[in-house]
């Protein structure tokens, strides 16, 4: 028996996202908080990954991962 690894026996969807805005952030930087998740929170946050155009998974000390809105933090 001979493997085809160039067809798939399921079909695959193919998804494109609008990444545009995603260009001005990096992963592993720092940015300002506009918004605290809480009072006790720090107002830096880390960026982890982008979850989608506009949001990104980041790490808050004293706080844990959040997802934040691009217009929830500055450089």
């Amino acid at each position: 028996m001979k493997l085809d690894s160039h067809r798939p026996d399921f079909a695959v969807q193919a998804r494109t996202y609008n990444l545009e805005g995603l260009q001005r952030f990096r992963a592993s930087t720092w940015v300002n908080l506009l918004q605290l998740p809480s009072p006790f929170s720090f107002d830096e946050a880390l960026l982890l990954c982008p979850v989608s155009a506009d949001e990104w998974l980041a790490w808050i000390p004293d706080h844990g991962e959040a997802i934040l809105n691009i217009r929830q933090f500055s450089y």
